[in-house]
C-alpha cells in the first residue's frame, strides 16, 4: 500500500497571475491590482523572475505623502520606508528581494512562509526564480474543502489499515463536515493516540473524536467459552 504525499502549493495554487515590470508607472500598478482584485501583484524582469512585489502596504505611503502635504519639503523625510512616498514606478515601491515559494512546497510550509514575513499571498517560481504561480491564505484553505468520503478513505487506509491490521473491520470511521469519529474495539489500545494522532493529520480534518477502546474479554471463570455460546 503506497502512502499518499501531502498537499502541495502546486495543487491549490492559481496560474493565470496579474504581473507588472519594473518600470510600470503607479497608476498602472494601481489600475491591475483593482482590475483583479489582488492586494499584492509580482514585479517581473524580462525573463519573467520575479524581482519584487508590489503590495497594497506599499503603495500607501504615496497617500501619506498626499495628506501632508508641503509639510514634506525636507528630503530627509523621504528616506529608507518613506522613500516609497515618492516612488513613481514599480521598481521604486516594491518589496525586493520578493518572498517565494516553489510549487513543490507543502501547505503547511508555504502557510509558515506566510506568517513569517506576514504577508498574504506568495508567487510561485522555478528553480530559474520564474514565475508560474500565485498561491494566496484562502488557497492553502481549499484542502478544508475535501469531501467527507474522500477523507474517510484515506483515513481507513492509511490510518486504521495500518495500525489496526487485524481488527481493522470492526473499526468505524464516520466524517461530517470535517469532523473524524474514530469507534470501534482494536486489539492493541495503546495505540489508540497514535491513531487519533494520525487522523487529526490528515489534509482538511477540521477535529477527532476518537472512541476506540479494547476488546471485550470473557469473564472470569467463563472455561474459555466465547460468551452466550452454550458450551
Amino acid at each position: 500500500m503506497t502512502t499518499r504525499s501531502p498537499h502541495t502549493v502546486n495543487d491549490v495554487m492559481t496560474t493565470t497571475v496579474v504581473a507588472v515590470g519594473p518600470d510600470a508607472r503607479f497608476r498602472e500598478v494601481v489600475s491591475a491590482m483593482r482590475q483583479w482584485q489582488a492586494s499584492a501583484v509580482p514585479v517581473l524582469d524580462g525573463d519573467g523572475r520575479v524581482t519584487g512585489v508590489v503590495s497594497e502596504a506599499d503603495l500607501l505611503p504615496k497617500e501619506e505623502l498626499r495628506a501632508r502635504g508641503s509639510a514634506l519639503a525636507d528630503p530627509a523625510e523621504l528616506r529608507g520606508e518613506g522613500a516609497k512616498a515618492g516612488g513613481l514606478t514599480a521598481r521604486d515601491v516594491m518589496t525586493s528581494p520578493a518572498v517565494t515559494v516553489t510549487a513543490s512546497a507543502t501547505l503547511p510550509q508555504a502557510a509558515r512562509l506566510m506568517a513569517r514575513h506576514r504577508v498574504k499571498r506568495l508567487p510561485v517560481v522555478d528553480g530559474s526564480g520564474v514565475l508560474k504561480g500565485i498561491v494566496s491564505r484562502g488557497d492553502l484553505l481549499k484542502v478544508f474543502l475535501r469531501a467527507d468520503a474522500e477523507l474517510s478513505d484515506e483515513i481507513r487506509e492509511e490510518v486504521v489499515d495500518r495500525l489496526f491490521p487485524v481488527t481493522r473491520r470492526s473499526v468505524t470511521v464516520e466524517v461530517d463536515q470535517g469532523t473524524v469519529t474514530l469507534s470501534g474495539a482494536v486489539a492493541d489500545p495503546a495505540l489508540v493516540p497514535v491513531a487519533e494522532r494520525l487522523a487529526r493529520s490528515v489534509e482538511g480534518v477540521v477535529d477527532v473524536r476518537c472512541l476506540l477502546t479494547a476488546p471485550v474479554t470473557a469473564p472470569a471463570g467463563a472455561g474459555g467459552r466465547e460468551a452466550g455460546r452454550p458450551g
